[in-house]
């Protein structure tokens, strides 16, 4: 089993919630955070647009799913072509995590491993 934590913007987060359910994805998590990446923030006007400030921490989504090892490919090329600007891309589409996962338990029911996904 795996994590896939996708950090994805704001504006695209049903578009990858749609693509996560075509691929087959059981459920997911999603959070809305801020931070920043090589997008480096972004400048906004202030007051009346007369100056401008440097905005650093930028609004995001984090979709968190856990899936079978053998569906990492389809989900990650799911969340790809959601959450990609165009058909190049662009800085700030986001990032995909990987992380294995040793032991999932359903609280409700005891149930372990892929069973409790």
């Amino acid at each position: 089993m795996i994590k896939i934590e996708a950090v994805v913007r704001p504006e695209r987060v049903h578009l990858v919630v749609e693509a996560l359910t075509d691929a087959g994805c059981g459920g997911y998590h999603v959070s809305n955070v801020s931070g920043k990446g090589t997008q480096q923030g972004v400048e906004v006007f202030t007051g009346r647009g007369t100056t401008t400030i440097t905005r650093a921490a930028l609004p995001k989504t984090i979709v968190t799913t856990v899936v079978k090892s053998e569906m990492k490919e389809s989900v990650v090329e799911a969340i790809i072509s959601a959450s990609r600007s165009g058909t190049e891309g662009q800085i700030g589409d986001g990032k995909i995590f990987i992380s294995p996962i040793s032991e999932v338990i359903r609280v409700s029911t005891g149930e372990k491993d892929e069973s409790a996904l």
